[in-house]
């Protein structure tokens, strides 16, 4: 396994990485793999719009129902909830 040694770190970013190693129970060298794991290695998440059309995909619809199904859609402007 390699090893990295991390130089002129600024001060602001070691402090928030030893406070969130220690709030997820793990310890900085812990932090730091996991962070770097994400960042690079596993897959990110499928923005929304793509994740919609895959599903529509998948499911079977015809671009006519899938047309259909759009145009019910109630496209009008409405008013924020009021709480008063």
């Amino acid at each position: 396994m390699a090893q990295l040694t991390i130089r002129g770190l600024p001060e602001e970013v070691d402090r928030a990485l030893r406070a969130q190693a220690a709030r997820h129970g793990r310890s900085m060298e812990a932090e730091v793999r996991l962070i770097l794991r994400q960042a690079l290695i596993l897959p990110t998440e499928t923005p929304m719009g793509e994740a919609m059309a895959a599903i529509w995909r998948q499911s079977g619809i015809t671009d006519e129902e899938q047309a259909f199904l759009e145009g019910t859609r109630d496209r009008r402007a409405h008013e924020p909830m009021s709480f008063e």
